[in-house]
């Protein structure tokens, strides 16, 4: 069974949620934050003292290119670093104080807009204790500056962005922690589906051919024993084993029939799941009634199958199955098919056996949004 962590850092969380592909551009959702930095700018622009001003408009620059490299860093690096030591995160939001300090002459008390990405940056980055401390520190550290820099006024909106920033993150972490403990979950319920589903299967087995096997090995002994004193005895013996024989290897293939038996409705219902807990949006059919009984397994196979490569090989955002009387199709908006045509594969191979045993065409090619399209149609 699978466990998950405690996750003290968001980049650990991130880590453990490692299997999903980071979008390439995301960290331009944390750089649209970087327009409160406005504020300091402005002040800088301003300025009277040109090297001051310089000094103060690089550093801001700086400041801003360490923001954003963090998160650069998290999508790309980051989120296999979990064993990054402590004092280098340390040093690295010191580097970012550093700069905020060199903001100061410039952009005066403004300057202390910088400490609330550095309290993100560092609620991120640190264990929740070590997190806190800092942001502590930050927060006092802003309060008692405005009290005691001459021409600073006291102004609660610092403090208060200080520690909005801090919560944000921290439940930021928690819902990214809560969702990894899910996936997790999901995991386990299928391992134990899997599991149960095998017992069942050995039971039905064991129930099968405990019985038969037994009476078919003291039969066998008893017609060894009769051959030579009554052979009308151990003929008829014999062909009572052969008779049980054919019974259990009948009983044996009933089970495997049923075990291997799909629903086309229950695939559904499953690929709406496995799809929606890979984040992968689905257009499935409601109902089945159109579609014939004989041909039910057939789709089913079909939804399986190429559902499995949606998740597994596409890379989509959406996927589509369409239903009528004769055909099934599995469409996805991913990266299409290879530059063999997308029709390899065991899985494939398999299907296209399934289909041609059913007198059904199976076909592969490039969907509508340039996306992977699977279709099986029946042959009137």
């Amino acid at each position: 069974m699978t466990t998950v962590k405690s996750s003290p850092t968001l980049l650990d969380a991130l880590a453990e949620r490692g299997q999903t592909r980071p979008r390439p551009w995301g960290w331009l959702a944390a750089g649209i934050w970087l327009f409160y930095l406005a504020q300091p700018l402005q002040q800088m622009v301003k300025h009277s003292h040109s090297v001051e001003r310089v000094v103060g408009i690089g550093a801001l620059l700086l400041f801003a290119l360490c923001y954003l490299s963090f998160f650069v860093w998290i999508r790309q690096v980051g989120l296999k670093a979990g064993q990054l030591p402590v004092l280098q995160r340390l040093a690295y939001l010191g580097v970012m104080l550093i700069l905020t300090l060199a903001m100061v002459p410039a952009a005066g008390q403004t300057a202390l807009t910088a400490l609330v990405y550095i309290t993100a940056v560092g609620m991120m980055a640190l264990q929740l204790p070590v997190a806190v401390a800092v942001t502590l520190v930050l927060l006092g550290g802003a309060e008692l500056a405005m009290r005691l820099v001459p021409g600073w006024t006291e102004d609660s909106s610092y403090g208060f962005a200080i520690f909005l920033g801090a919560l944000a993150v921290f439940g930021m972490q928690r819902a990214i922690q809560r969702s990894v403990e899910l996936a997790v979950a999901r995991e386990d319920f299928a391992e134990l589906a899997v599991q149960e589903e095998r017992n069942r299967f050995a039971r039905d087995l064991h129930d099968i051919l405990g019985h038969s096997l037994t009476v078919i090995t003291v039969k066998a002994e008893l017609a060894q024993r009769l051959i030579a004193a009554n052979p009308d005895r151990a003929a008829s013996e014999v062909a009572d084993v052969e008779q049980l024989a054919r019974s259990a290897l009948a009983d044996v293939r009933a089970a495997v029939a049923g075990y291997r038996e799909l629903s086309l409705a229950g695939e559904l219902v499953a690929a709406h799941a496995a799809l929606q807990a890979a984040d992968i949006r689905a257009e499935l059919p409601n109902t089945v009634d159109e579609v014939p009984e004989e041909y039910r397994e057939l789709f089913a196979w079909v939804v399986r199958e190429g559902v499995t490569n949606v998740i597994r090989h596409s890379g989509a955002k959406k996927c589509t199955i369409r239903l009528n009387a004769d055909q099934i199709e599995v469409l996805d908006d991913g990266k299409g098919p290879g530059p063999g045509g997308g029709a390899s594969g065991h899985g494939l191979i398999g299907l296209r056996e399934r289909a041609d045993q059913a007198g059904a065409s199976l076909s592969v090619g490039k969907s509508p949004d340039d996306g992977f399209r699977l279709a099986v149609r029946v042959v009137p």
